[in-house]
């Protein structure tokens, strides 16, 4: 799951959003002069500034002629230009750099015609490491065509105000990011919350292995043995077996409702349909029919659906050991009460 980056973006519609064997930063590239698009991108990705660091105890030095303020601006300016031949010397066209880039450093790698963005998160760093085969570099010494990333195209859009860096074409990435499209803040986060919860299903499979039909179709099977089982129970346990029957049978009922169908017709097309063995049957909502859910290739993970019935389950005996509930008839009582007042006899 944390390979998978869901991102958002104001553009088109919600039927556009797309999958990208790569990543997607929200970010820009330093300089305007930069190249805005890279065929054959060779990628350094570096955790360390592109500027020169200050020292890590307290230091004093004394200038006492232009001289010397010339000589010390000019070795600061050799060691910005040596960082970036380094970094040209690898082969690398396209920088990521965790921290900071030096203006001086900037202005550098465009005359290289090297792509660079600053102030990359570090999740991010992984993300594109395991999508362009990149290592992600703590020292230039360390820099070399093996340790950098291959993506086919890495290139800077704007969507309106915003702009992003797209890194596409990853040969077997091992991390990518799904592009959501929408026209408003609302709707993206809507949908992007909906992707987030289906890969978190696609994920609970993977791990279980284990899958059940959908559509209400496990709901009614359900229902019906333990309907079956019931008869073997007498009084009132029997009554309480029914009772969780029909709750079940309320979640193809409510399927039906939210599709704008007749739940009535619905439930006893279902009840028939298991009646008669097929314990696959449920409600297919794209045709707005019975079918087999397998078929029709509407399932579910087992684990999120023997989750729901369990922690409905709970709530409803939780509910049911409640001992003994106040009810107070006067209404001018009930707001005293709510207000927190103290009630005088």
């Amino acid at each position: 799951m944390n390979d998978i980056k869901v991102e958002g973006v104001k553009k088109e519609g919600i039927k556009n959003t797309e999958l990208i064997s790569g990543i997607v930063l929200e970010k820009e590239k330093v300089l305007y002069d930069m190249p805005s698009q890279i065929r054959e991108a060779k990628i350094a990705l570096i955790d360390f500034p592109i500027e020169i660091r200050n020292p890590e105890i307290e230091a004093k030095i004394s200038i006492t002629s232009p001289e010397q303020l010339q000589s010390f601006l000019s070795e600061e300016e050799n060691m910005i230009k040596e960082m970036v031949e380094k970094i040209r010397k690898s082969g690398a066209n396209v920088l990521f750099c965790q921290k900071g880039i030096d203006d001086f450093a900037q202005y550098l790698l465009s005359k290289e015609k090297i792509y660079a963005c600053r102030r990359v998160s570090r999740s991010d760093m992984e993300k594109i490491s395991k999508a362009t085969g990149g290592k992600i570099i703590s020292n230039l010494d360390e820099l070399t065509l093996f340790e950098l990333g291959k993506a086919q195209l890495v290139e800077e859009i704007k969507h309106g105000d915003d702009v992003f860096t797209y890194i596409r074409g990853c040969q077997n990435p091992k991390a990518v990011t799904i592009l959501v499209h929408g026209g408003s803040e609302h709707v993206i986060d809507e949908i992007k919350r909906a992707v987030k919860d289906g890969l978190g299903g696609v994920a609970c499979v993977v791990e279980s292995g284990l899958i059940v039909p959908g559509g209400g179709a496990v709901e009614i099977e359900l229902a019906k043995r333990l309907r079956e089982f019931s008869q073997l129970l007498s009084g009132r346990e029997q009554l309480a077996v029914e009772e969780f029957a029909s709750a079940l049978e309320f979640i193809p009922s409510t399927l039906a409702e939210n599709a704008g169908i007749d739940p009535i017709d619905i439930i006893t097309e279902l009840k028939s349909r298991h009646d008669s063995g097929e314990r696959n049957a449920g409600i297919n909502l794209f045709t707005n029919k019975i079918e087999n859910a397998f078929e029709a290739r509407i399932i579910e993970p087992l684990k999120i659906k023997t989750q729901a019935i369990s922690s409905a389950s709970e709530v409803a005996i939780m509910i049911l050991r409640i001992d003994d509930i106040i009810l107070a008839k006067d209404k001018n009582l009930a707001g005293d009460f709510g207000r927190g007042n103290p009630i005088q006899e």
